[in-house]
C-alpha cells in the first residue's frame, strides 16, 4: 500500500525535493479541511477526527484525494487511539504503507510529520530524547541554550505527534526509554535545575510507532512497552484491480518526476502486478517467496521499467524490461528466490494468455544468474 495520488501544492518547493513531506504535498487540502472543519477537535489537534479521516482516505466530492488504500475502519481506530493516552503501533509486512499512514496521520493531526525517529541497531537514547551542544556545554555548563532537543522532547514540548519508525530494530534498552515517557508524559533532564529540568507533554502529543512482522524476534518489545500501545495490523492490498490502479498511479507520478514523458503501459503493468502477486503467494498458484514482493516493490520495478525504456530506447518500457528489473527485487534474501523466479518465467508464464505475457516468457534469458 502506498499513496494513490500526489498533491499539487507548493510547486516551487516540490520541484526541488525528491519526496516532499505530506504536509507540503497536500498543503492545499489540509488548508481547505481546516477552513471547513466545524466538528469538535481533540485538544491540540489541527483537525477533527472526521476531517483527519477524510484527509487520509479521501473525499471525492470535497476534492480530497485518496492517499491510503486500506480499511477505513483501521484509519478510524488509529485516530481514536491517538486522541487517548495510548500510543499507536502499526505492524505488518514490509511495503504495506505503515510509514505512509503514520506520515499522513501526523500531518493531519499536528500539521507536520517531521518529528521522526528512525529506529535501527545504532539508534541511541540521545537521538530519541535530547543531547547537548558540547561546545556550549563546556563553556557555559548545562543550560537550555546548550540543550539539543530530539524529536520526542520537541513533540512533548510542542504538543505534536512523533513518529518512531522500525521500533523493533532498536536495542531493548533504547526501546524502554519510552516507558516513563508514555506513562507519565514527562521527560526529566537531570542536568538542568528547577522547572527547566522537567518537560511535560502538551495537549496533542502522542507517538505512532511502526514495526515489520518480518523483524519479529529481532528486538521484541517488552510486555511493559506493549501495554502502552494499541496495536493495529496493516494488511497487503487484497484484490488485483486495486493494486494495479495504485501501481499505475504511483509509477506515473514517479516517472514524471524522473523526466520520463511516456506514461507506463497498462498491459505491461498488468503483467508486472500479476507476477508480483504470484511470487508473493497471493495468486491461485502462488508459492510464497522469502523476499517481500510488496506493492511498494512493484512500484519501484514499474519505475525502473519506465526509466529503462525511455532513456535507453525512447519508449515506455515493456515486458523484457520487467525481467531485467526483477532480479534485484526477487533475489535479495535467498538463491532459491531467484530459482523460483526462473521457474515461474519458464513454466508458469507460458500458461498465461496475452502478448505481454508471451514477451515476458521470451525475455527470460535476461534474468541474470
Amino acid at each position: 500500500m502506498t499513496t494513490a495520488a500526489h498533491g499539487t501544492t507548493g510547486a516551487g518547493t516540490e520541484e526541488q525535493l525528491q519526496r516532499p513531506p505530506a504536509e507540503v504535498r497536500y498543503a492545499d487540502e489540509l488548508a481547505a479541511l481546516r477552513a471547513a472543519d466545524g466538528d469538535p477537535r481533540p485538544p491540540g489537534w489541527q483537525l477533527s477526527l472526521r476531517a483527519a479521516r477524510r484527509f487520509v482516505v479521501g473525499d471525492e466530492q470535497a476534492g480530497i484525494s485518496r492517499k491510503f488504500v486500506g480499511n477505513v475502519s483501521l484509519v478510524e481506530r488509529a485516530l481514536v487511539t491517538l486522541a487517548t493516552n495510548r500510543g499507536l503501533m502499526l505492524v505488518g509486512e514490509p511495503g504495506t504503507a505503515k510509514s505512509l499512514l503514520s506520515e499522513l496521520i501526523a500531518a493531519a493531526v499536528s500539521g507536520s510529520s517531521a518529528l521522526t525517529v528512525q529506529g535501527g541497531a545504532a539508534t541511541t537514547e540521545d537521538q530519541i530524547k535530547y543531547s547537548w551542544n558540547y561546545a556550549l556545554l563546556v563553556s557555559e555548563g548545562p543550560s537550555p541554550r546548550s540543550l539539543v532537543p530530539a524529536p520526542m522532547l520537541r513533540g512533548m514540548a510542542e504538543g505534536r505527534i512523533v513518529r518512531f519508525e522500525e521500533i523493533t530494530r532498536c536495542p531493548l534498552e533504547v526501546q524502554d526509554c519510552l516507558l516513563s515517557l508514555l506513562s507519565d508524559r514527562v521527560i526529566a533532564i537531570p542536568e538542568l535545575d528547577g522547572p527547566q529540568g522537567m518537560v511535560f507533554a502538551r495537549q496533542g502529543f502522542n507517538v505512532i510507532a511502526t514495526a515489520n512482522t518480518r523483524d519479529r524476534g529481532v528486538n521484541e518489545m517488552s510486555a511493559a512497552l506493549k501495554r502502552r500501545f494499541n496495536f493495529e495490523t496493516v494488511f497487503p492490498i487484497p484484490d488485483f484491480d486495486t493494486e494495479l490502479a495504485l501501481v499505475e498511479a504511483e509509477a506515473t507520478a514517479l516517472l514524471r518526476q524522473s523526466g520520463v514523458a511516456a506514461p507506463p503501459r497498462r498491459d505491461v503493468l498488468e503483467v508486472l502486478v500479476g507476477t508480483f502477486r504470484e511470487l508473493r503467494g497471493t495468486a491461485e498458484r502462488g508459492e510464497r517467496m522469502s523476499t517481500v514482493m510488496s506493492t511498494a516493490e512493484a512500484v519501484s520495478v514499474a519505475h525502473a521499467v519506465g526509466v529503462r525504456g525511455w532513456y535507453l530506447r525512447g519508449e515506455p518500457g515493456g515486458a523484457a524490461d520487467v525481467v531485467a528489473s526483477l532480479a534485484g527485487t526477487a533475489a535479495k534474501d535467498s538463491p532459491e528466490d531467484l530459482a523460483r523466479l526462473r521457474r515461474f518465467l519458464e513454466q508458469e508464464v507460458p500458461r498465461r494468455k496475452g502478448a505481454q505475457w508471451q514477451a515476458l516468457h521470451d525475455a527470460r534469458h535476461l534474468l541474470a544468474d
